[in-house]
Order: C-alpha cells, then structure tokens, then sequence
C-alpha cells in the first residue's frame, strides 16, 4: 500500500499543488526551470530508503537473534 502511495505522489505531486492552489506549481514549488524538480526529490528519497533497508536489515536481524 505504502508503494502505491509513494507512486502516487511521485508522478502527481506537483499537479495537486496546482489544483489546490490555483497557482503554477512550478512557481509554488520553487522548481527554477527543473519541470522533473519534486519527482527526483521522491525518486531520491526512494534509494535512500532502499538502500537503509538494505544496509541496517543485517544488523537488525543480528539484533533480534540476539534478543531472542
């Protein structure tokens, strides 16, 4: 569920700013020029949560062994 959210807003973040608005959402979102700005934002913040999931799932699971 949580996936579909993210995708959600990765493709429509900007466009439901400029529904709420009524404003240009480039100019509300401060894009400067860069049409793709929040969609690599999301995208961004995407890897960086794979890749702690990645890198901490080792020591959790050593941690709830330990723990068990």
């Amino acid at each position: 569920m949580h996936s579909v959210v993210l995708l959600v807003l990765f493709f429509h973040s900007s466009r439901l700013i400029a529904l709420a608005t009524g404003e240009n959402a480039e100019a509300f979102l401060g894009a400067q020029g860069y049409i793709w700005d929040t969609q690599s934002d999301m995208a961004l913040a995407l890897v960086g949560a794979l890749n702690a999931l990645v890198i901490l799932s080792i020591p959790h699971d050593k941690q709830l062994h330990a723990v068990a």
